[in-house]
């Protein structure tokens, strides 16, 4: 199969595409090549969307000054995906998926509870992604008068759900080619849609917006980190898995971060500007976050916003369908990788059908949707980077398969680890726009910080706490762990047969 990770050789060189033979399984010497440069490729693709210029408003409504909403999101994009570059590292160091890395600290049938949980977030994810790109079609569709209604949603969905689905089952080969020309064209078409638009700022009403308080900046920070890397960190070894183990550590985390943010921080900043100047535009972004940023542009660039929104939204999908496959794979579902993915996309449509004729207000959903799960895959990312840091040798890849092996079946400290920052973490979250989630928030009375109406309800520390907590916890209790691990000789050959314990 063409490696993956050197996609404009890949799509340049006439290989014939094929489904992609790889699931749980480590990746040979032969098939490990290219360099951590090719990972900005995949990293910005997926996360060039028109959705970064949303979240200028999603930011704002925290009730925040222009200059507190740059400072929260600039912070919570860089370092959330500096995250993302962190576990990326895990996969050059083992060749094999996300989640199956992770049974190094969660043992091989111990890992199945994060594994549901990053399948759930993925899922959501593809779910929400294909959701807006939809709505922005049927939103450009009625301004062109070529009807927007029922007809024109299915239809849209339709095309959207086949390019997401067929591009997970196809696998990695795919992916990478089209996440090149997504990267290209969505890029020429973005600066075009800015400079469209440019004149609608107004940079007096932007700058006389009035600072909010320290909780709501706060709030704004986890809400950006958790809507960017949180949202991708459970699989931020996916992309990596290929590239040589003598690859530079520094290298796959510098070109994982800087590709990844590269385009939600310009993207922000103009979204910032628009929204700050509007405030009727930053209410509509909160109902349709990508069609209400056609109402700024001339008919004859419409057609074009549709391509760029649609493309955008589809290459962060793509790469959800395809990890979302991965992690039900890791949780314990014995079917080939393809049939994973294709499963995902049958519930991906669905909820999609949810979203966009049935669900009355997409902005707190959303909101509650990214907190909710951001809570448990922050307490997961804490304790993978955690005993990331703690490993000073490669992963033993027979183990990572073997139930009796060094990485254990069911260790308690890892799971006890994650279920208590949890339940502290959501214990510091509230949503009220989500009737399902009212329950959460139970220790900000306990904690004295004001109750679920008092001034830190909206922050949004949950997602901090459950972070912290479980990295501190797997510092301090797990090196012994890791060292009898790692003293232990290398296991013998993995065979087929242990893929999936």
């Amino acid at each position: 199969m063409t490696h993956p990770h050197d996609p404009l050789d890949s799509g340049s060189a006439g290989h014939p595409l094929q489904v992609e033979a790889h699931g749980l399984d480590v990746i040979a010497d032969a098939e490990r090549r290219g360099t951590p440069r090719s990972l900005f490729w995949p990293w910005f693709g997926a996360n060039v969307s028109v959705l970064g210029i949303s979240y200028g408003a999603f930011a704002l409504g925290f009730g925040i000054s222009f200059w507190q909403a740059l400072t929260a999101g600039v912070l919570g994009i860089v370092v959330s995906f500096l995250l993302c570059g962190f576990i990326a590292v895990a996969g050059k160091r083992g060749s094999a998926p996300t989640m199956v890395l992770s049974r190094a600290a969660y043992g091989v049938r111990g890992n199945r509870l994060p594994s549901v949980i990053s399948w759930m977030l993925t899922v959501g994810w593809e779910t929400v992604l294909t959701a807006l790109a939809t709505m922005a079609t049927a939103t450009v569709f009625s301004r062109l008068g070529w009807g927007g209604g029922t007809e024109t949603k299915v239809v849209a969905l339709m095309v959207v759900a086949a390019l997401t689905v067929v591009g997970g089952v196809m696998g990695f080969d795919l992916i990478m080619r089209l996440q090149t020309w997504i990267t290209l064209i969505t890029g020429v078409l973005t600066i075009v849609y800015v400079a469209l638009v440019a004149d609608h700022v107004h940079w007096n009403a932007v700058d006389a917006l009035p600072a909010g308080s320290a909780q709501a900046f706060i709030g704004a920070l986890v809400f950006m980190m958790t809507g960017f890397g949180l949202g991708w960190v459970n699989a931020a070894a996916d992309y990596s898995r290929y590239l040589p183990r003598g690859s530079s550590s520094r290298g796959v985390i510098g070109w994982t971060t800087f590709g990844a943010s590269l385009a939600p921080l310009v993207l922000l900043v103009f979204g910032l500007l628009l929204a700050g100047s509007s405030d009727s535009l930053s209410k509509a972004i909160a109902a349709d976050p990508i069609g209400a940023l056609t109402t700024l542009l001339p008919t004859w660039f419409l057609v074009p916003f549709a391509v760029v929104a649609v493309l955008g939204l589809v290459g962060g999908a793509v790469l959800d369908i395809y990890s979302s496959g991965l992690a039900l794979l890791s949780a314990g579902l014995r079917v080939p990788r393809y049939l994973a993915a294709l499963f995902d996309g049958i519930l991906m449509i669905a909820g999609a059908v949810y979203i966009v004729f049935f669900a009355d207000n997409f902005l707190g959903q959303f909101m509650g949707f990214l907190t909710t799960l951001g809570v448990p895959i922050a307490a997961w990312a804490g304790v993978m980077l955690a005993d990331l840091a703690l490993r000073r040798r490669d992963y033993d890849e027979g183990d990572l398969f073997r139930p009796h092996g060094r990485y254990g079946d069911v260790p308690l400290l890892p799971l006890l680890l994650t279920l208590a920052a949890t339940a502290v973490g959501w214990g510091l979250v509230t949503n009220t726009a989500a009737s399902w989630l009212t329950w959460q928030g139970y220790l900000l009375e306990p904690f004295g910080l004001g109750g679920k109406t008092g001034a830190w309800a909206y922050a949004n520390l949950g997602v901090l706490a459950a972070l912290a907590l479980a990295f501190l916890g797997t510092l301090l209790l797990g090196r012994g762990r890791v060292r009898s691990q790692e003293a232990r000789a290398p296991s013998p050959a993995l065979d087929e047969g242990a893929l999936n314990p």
